[in-house]
């Protein structure tokens, strides 16, 4: 069952007035294009592992405290290095000790993907309680020069705590889709640094030290993997699009999660979202959502929840679940040294 989220991003939020005058942008032709206002910027000498440490942290400080904490996943597609995963680095900085600690590489999908994962070692009783963490820098991987990237991605983290639980409880974990199709693995990427590109002998391509995205194919690939993802997990819970009292999509951009909602039957009025003001945010996108939601007093013990995401790989996913009883950690934005609003 999931128990509690909790949310972070870096600095103070950098409007659509303050992107670079060379993009050419304003902010009617942002919001026109991606519903954006704002986006957050991890500034100098700030990592993926950070934004996580202080999502987490927030999560694991609450009061009342929660129980001990037996493994730890971090979703992310900007790790702190190629090699070793930042999972364990993260672990032992939250004071975990030698819990078992690793990465999930499933890009925009990362905490859909995730939550399945930690799902998977509570109910086959190998833990008690795991912590899942969603943390992107994209900032870091974005080139200058690149408007339709650098419009759309903020940096942040999320965290959730996955615990056993019982059957029928607020906050169940009911049931997953994931899928993949890797003959699409080149629309979204970062074509230098890894272990192909040093296989070969021709020197790096200018710019390969970058984020790419063919935004859209990406669009409609989306568009088309999260609504059948959804179709067929409601189908599988024996939800009626009309039950679902929340739907969470991964904050894309505004026209991909219309576009969804719109093809699986869900107004949007019941769409949850927090694009506006963070962007982008990988996989963090969607349980900062979640904790935003809930610090506002959208949710209710017992809600139906429809969760869907769409990543680099290509992968996609989702989840059926009902939101917990359990009081939540808000979604905290706070300046770059970690202080609260």
């Amino acid at each position: 069952m999931l128990e509690s989220v909790a949310g972070w991003v870096p600095g103070e939020p950098v409007g659509n007035d303050q992107l670079p005058a060379a993009w050419g942008v304003d902010d009617t032709w942002v919001r026109s294009r991606t519903g954006i206002g704002s986006r957050h910027r991890a500034g100098p000498g700030l990592a993926t592992g950070d934004v996580a440490f202080e999502a987490a942290g927030r999560l694991l400080g609450r009061s009342p405290a929660p129980g001990p904490v037996d493994a730890l996943v971090l979703a992310t597609a900007t790790p702190d290095h190629l090699c070793p995963g930042t999972a364990p680095a993260l672990a032992a900085r939250l004071g975990l000790g030698t819990v078992p600690a690793l990465d999930i590489a499933a890009v925009c999908s990362g905490f859909v993907y995730g939550l399945a994962v930690c799902h998977g070692l509570v109910a086959s009783g190998l833990y008690e309680r795991v912590l899942l963490v969603g943390a992107d820098v994209y900032s870091a991987w974005l080139d200058p020069a690149d408007r339709s990237a650098g419009v759309v991605f903020g940096d942040g983290a999320g965290a959730a705590l996955v615990a056993a639980g019982r059957t029928g409880a607020p906050g169940e974990l009911l049931a997953f889709d994931l899928g993949s199709d890797g003959t699409g693995y080149d629309l979204i990427t970062v074509p230098g640094g890894g272990a192909r590109a040093r296989s070969t002998d021709r020197p790096a391509a200018a710019g390969d030290e970058f984020f790419r995205m063919q935004g859209p194919s990406v669009y409609q690939h989306a568009v088309q993997r999260m609504t059948g993802s959804c179709r067929e997990l409601l189908t599988r819970v024996g939800w009626d699009a009309a039950e679902v009292d929340h739907f969470v999509p991964h904050q894309a951009n505004a026209r991909i999660l219309r576009a969804v909602a719109e093809r699986v039957g869900i107004g949007p009025q019941r769409c949850v979202t927090h694009l506006e003001r963070v962007g982008n945010t990988g996989a963090a996108s969607i349980p900062l959502a979640l904790a935003d939601a809930e610090g506002r007093g959208r949710f209710r013990a017992g809600d139906r929840v429809l969760i869907t995401a769409f990543g680099g790989g290509l992968t996609w996913g989702s989840a059926a679940l009902r939101w917990p009883g359990t009081p939540q950690t808000i979604s905290m934005e706070g300046t770059q040294n970690g202080a609260v609003r």
